[in-house]
């Protein structure tokens, strides 16, 4: 039994060691940021039955920082269902950020608000209003582009007419090395040019001189094409390491690194002085006039995990002192890609602002000396994904990042366009269902104010172009109908609308019906009765207040039955009805020598439903009518 008992403790104590062992070198990784292998090495000790909060804090932090929220999400789930967990406040914040990733955003705004009372920060109500955000969508159609591999793509960049772009793809790379953290090729600088509109010509390495075995990215060029700015590792002349730029923890780290173009080659590579060996400084972006460098960088003064700052460009290779955008642009969160567009507009990327999930894309206005609050660009640009790098030349179409599952790999380039919908407009009479030629159709937005569009006519229909996903007030006017106006929130890209006018002027000529301008098909008489029934009575009241506002208007009152009964007895019946309808109007105020009355019976059937013919009720009630000819107006 002792040996037994030996044997077990001999076994368990074995077993310990061999968790704390496989958690040991899982942590050295970890450390190093290796977090795919770190993750394979945690998730078999927890399968072994060994778990603490410890452990799922990492196995979460790693698949969070490694872009995997879905997964981050349930092992953070897995911490704050573990009763004995300390938990510190930043992982209040990260599980909102993962639960965004899955939609679940009445939770999100819950651990969210948690999160800013721990860490003592007031905010606004605004920060949470995910629903308000849910249904906001942008007018673009987004598109994957022929740039992406099965690998990392990603931080477009305009260059002359081409895209320069980063890639982990490693069939075209200069120098073929797995990166541990990401278990794929270092990145290198590619570029493509247009095909067309939609598609590039294959890629090529950008530069020999400029790629080197460690990660590149994130270029911006100045407008003449002969100075550019970029993303690398610490490493500068074949060397890296402590002595050129790893930190205290032997990582290295990102700097922004400056190149020339001379003699057909980029040249002259050196490392900004912003740069440290102590903090990552990355993604470069310059102002519209190219006198400021906007960047991202986690040095001290951040207010989050990295924040954007900018700093002065001056003559002689000479740079000004480095400023934060302040707590405007800046969050707790994460704020990268800085992007200055053509019209002073500063797009970044942040997962601490009012977002869908991920890094999200705002922009915001440059007014009065400062960047204003940003707005969310809306879906379908931002995802519950990771959604950043966007670039624009016309402020209508442009480039961006996104990890959206969609995808062909881990990050991918995405092309947006102006989503554009063909409205076409059938416009008729209320009561003739005539087509009604030249009304003026004008389109307004939710304030009112009127919107300049093409309306073109062809097919009896109106074609109009607006963009999706945007409300508009469309107005239909004609100088002889009512206006109407109606909202319009277009989503596909074609819509047919009727639209029907109620006609206020008509153009009475002589031998005009007003029965037909008015739709009065019958004017009803109980059986073999003339006096005028109620029903009636409100269809002629139509003709005689057009008689009163037209006083010369001049009308035949013409009254027919079917051919059922004999042509004697019809006419007799036809007769006594028009002459009633004539003592109705003069009654209600029209004077009589205005009007004639006659009763024609059958004698003008409008159908082949004459005596001995069979016909449906239908159709004997095509023969049954009134009719108000005009004989005279002025």
């Amino acid at each position: 039994m002792k040996k037994i008992l030996l044997l077990l403790t001999s076994f368990f104590c074995l077993y310990s060691v061999a968790q704390r062992t496989a958690i040991a070198i899982a942590d050295k990784k970890y450390e190093k940021y290796a977090y795919i292998d770190a993750i394979k090495i945690y998730e078999k000790v927890v399968e072994k039955g060994y778990k603490s909060p410890e452990l799922i804090k990492k196995i979460a932090n790693a698949y969070y920082f490694n872009g995997d929220l879905q997964k981050a999400a349930l092992w953070y789930k897995s911490l704050f269902d573990t009763p004995e967990s300390k938990i510190e406040p930043e992982y209040y914040y990260r599980y909102a950020q993962t639960l965004k990733r899955i939609e679940n955003y009445e939770e999100a705004s819950y651990y969210l608000k948690v999160y800013y009372e721990k860490i003592g920060t007031n905010v606004t109500d605004s920060l949470f209003n995910f629903t308000t955000l849910v249904t906001h969508k942008n007018s673009y159609i987004v598109q994957s582009t022929n740039l992406n591999s099965p690998y990392y793509d990603f931080g477009p960049a305009y260059y002359n007419d081409e895209i320069v772009y980063a890639s982990s793809r490693s069939d075209l790379a200069l120098v073929k090395k797995t990166h541990q953290w990401t278990e794929q090729n270092f990145t290198d600088l590619y570029k493509a040019s247009k095909q067309n509109d939609t598609l590039f010509f294959q890629p090529i390495n950008f530069s020999s001189t400029v790629n080197s075995q460690f990660n590149e990215a994130t270029a911006v060029f100045t407008k003449d094409g002969k100075t550019m700015y970029f993303t690398r590792n610490n490493y500068l002349e074949g060397k890296k390491g402590r002595d050129k730029g790893k930190n205290k923890e032997n990582t290295t780290l990102l700097k922004i690194y400056k190149a020339s173009f001379s003699n057909g080659t980029w040249t002259n590579i050196k490392e900004l002085p912003i740069n440290s060996d102590n903090f990552n400084t990355a993604h470069p972006a310059l102002s519209v006039d190219e006198k400021t460098l906007y960047f991202a960088s986690d040095r001290p003064g951040t207010l989050g995990g990295a924040d954007i700052f900018k700093v002065a460009i001056k003559d002689n290779n000479q740079y000004g002192k480095v400023e934060h955008l302040g707590d405007l642009i800046n969050t707790v969160g994460r704020e990268s890609f800085p992007y200055l567009a053509p019209n002073g507009k500063l797009y970044f990327a942040s997962d601490g602002h009012l977002g869908y999930g991920g890094l999200d894309i705002f922009e915001s206005n440059y007014e009065n000396s400062s960047f204003q609050k940003p707005i969310n660009m809306g879906k379908p640009i931002n995802s519950v994904s990771d959604d950043f790098g966007f670039i624009t030349k016309d402020l209508k179409t442009g480039y961006f990042t996104s990890n959206r599952t969609e995808g062909l790999g881990f990050d991918d380039i995405y092309q947006f366009k102006p989503c554009k919908v063909t409205v076409n407009l059938h416009v008729t009479d209320t009561q003739t269902q005539d087509a009604i030629l030249n009304p003026m159709i004008t389109l307004q937005d939710e304030e009112g104010n009127p919107i300049n569009t093409n309306v073109t006519y062809k097919d009896g229909f109106y074609w109009i172009e607006m963009e999706c996903h945007k409300k508009y007030f469309l107005r239909t006017q004609h100088p002889e109908y009512e206006t109407v106006e109606q909202p319009i929130e277009p989503v596909n890209t074609s819509i047919s609308m009727e639209i029907q006018l109620q006609r206020t002027i008509f153009p009475f000529e002589i031998g005009t019906d007003l029965a037909k301008v008015f739709d009065i098909s019958i004017i009803y008489f109980d059986l073999d009765k003339s006096n005028i029934r109620p029903d009636a009575a409100r269809d002629i009241q139509k003709v005689i207040e057009v008689m009163k506002e037209y006083p010369k208007m001049h009308v035949a009152i013409r009254s027919h039955t079917d051919s059922r009964q004999t042509h004697k007895y019809n006419e007799g019946l036809s007769d006594r009805r028009a002459k009633s309808t004539f003592a109705f109007m003069v009654a209600n105020g029209i004077e009589a020598e205005r009007l004639t009355a006659q009763g024609f019976g059958e004698v003008e059937l409008v159908n082949e439903c004459a005596d001995g013919v069979y016909c449906s009720e239908e159709d004997h009630q095509k023969n049954r009518r009134s009719e108000f000819i005009v004989t005279k107006v002025e």
